[in-house]
């Protein structure tokens, strides 16, 4: 299902910056539903970690339907250098992105940098809420 463009859409389509280990995969494994509101925008997708080649396997981050951006550890999402050199690396602009995490502190080094930032419980899980989000911000 292709959404329709919003009043004042801007060209330039925004990237979604999807956490990885306890959202986009729950127990190594996809979370299903998550994928599927994801697939319900055309906008690109990039999966971010802070895993190393260990954890990578161990929390299901390979064979991905989208691209995986990770600086195993070096520094974490907690330092905004991560999210700098990731901006950097997909040549993005803070205002070319939303991003969802699951960990406070991943959240506030992004707000820091400008980067509009949802906090998703991982406890509660809610999709709906999440789709307003993304809806409001893409």
């Amino acid at each position: 299902m292709q959404l329709k463009p919003k009043k004042g859409y801007n060209k330039t389509m925004k990237t979604i910056l999807v956490d990885a280990a306890n959202t986009f995969t729950v127990n190594g494994e996809i979370h299903i539903e998550l994928h599927q509101l994801l697939e319900m925008y055309s906008n690109k997708k990039i999966i971010v970690t802070n895993a190393n080649d260990e954890q990578l396997i161990a929390f299901g981050l390979i064979n991905l339907p989208y691209e995986l951006f990770t600086l195993k550890h070096n520094p974490d999402k907690v330092n905004p250098e991560y999210f700098i050199l990731l901006l950097e690396k997909f040549n993005l602009k803070n205002d070319e992105v939303v991003y969802f995490e699951h960990n406070l502190e991943a959240v506030k080094s992004a707000v820091s940098l400008g980067i509009h930032t949802y906090h998703y419980d991982v406890e509660k899980r809610d999709l709906e809420a999440l789709r307003k989000f993304l809806d409001s911000s893409l």
